[in-house]
């Protein structure tokens, strides 16, 4: 089946960062769902295509790359400054005509999606899929592996080569809010944290953590078998996404 098509955006952060996005269309022309990748995530790439697909089923898409990855500018902060990334695509969603707007994230995205709704607001949904509760978890060797990306300057030159993403030299300053703890200001805008019982980067102590963290309305959705963020999302888990969007849009 051929990918719904998408037509290239250009944003611009408040900070100045120009991030490169993409605009699906859908039949629906009152909700646009935002999609969040992960670290060293791209809305080029096929998996996130086919998740962008599924979800224009259920409302117009905006993908985007956050800052230091692929065709955006600057360099990754990992998280801190991102959630400018996604304001700047929420704006764009706003100024389109889209009066109702849903956060899906993936892992870092996820991540940015709880803080960006906790600290700048403007949706009136949010969904985190195997994100991560607190900062600087090391308890995975795949964890192990990215922090050494991060902080080593060979990982840092890896990535760049490998997956198109350039990384910020140097600590957080300050060390931005955990998602667990901004959890609890999302609401009231509804918040559903997915994750997986097979997630190698990420155990479901983080999910708990999240959920914990979090205030009515929220829901939890403990997935058997699913690994790690866009990569292991299913076709089925990411509709079932878009049906529970429709739910609180209903």
């Amino acid at each position: 089946m051929p990918l719904a098509p998408h037509f290239p955006v250009m944003l611009r952060t408040d900070d100045g960062v120009r991030i490169d996005a993409a605009h699906t269309p859908s039949a629906r022309s009152d909700l646009g769902i935002v999609v969040a990748h992960g670290f060293t995530g791209s809305w080029r790439v096929g998996a996130a295509r086919r998740i962008v697909h599924a979800l224009s089923g259920h409302g117009a898409v905006i993908a985007f790359d956050f800052r230091g990855h692929g065709r955006s500018g600057g360099e990754t902060t990992v998280g801190d400054l991102e959630i400018l990334d996604l304001a700047a695509a929420v704006r764009h969603a706003r100024v389109i005509g889209y009066s109702r707007i849903a956060v899906v994230g993936f892992s870092m995205g996820a991540a940015v999606a709880v803080r960006h709704a906790a600290l700048l607001g403007g949706v009136e949904a949010v969904v985190a899929v195997s994100g991560p509760a607190r900062w600087h978890y090391r308890g995975t060797r795949p964890m192990r592996q990215v922090h050494w990306a991060i902080e080593q300057p060979v990982g840092r030159w890896a990535a760049r080569m490998a997956k198109r993403t350039r990384i910020a030299r140097g600590a957080w300053d300050p060390i931005p809010m955990p998602p667990h703890e901004a959890a609890g200001l999302v609401s009231p805008t509804p918040l559903l944290i997915v994750h997986g019982d097979a997630d190698a980067f990420f155990p479901l102590e983080h999910a708990w953590q999240l959920y914990a963290g979090a205030r009515e309305p929220k829901e939890l959705w403990i997935e058997p078998g699913f690994g790690h963020a866009e990569a292991a999302a299913t076709p089925e888990l990411v509709r079932r996404i878009g049906k529970w969007i429709d739910s609180n849009f209903s």
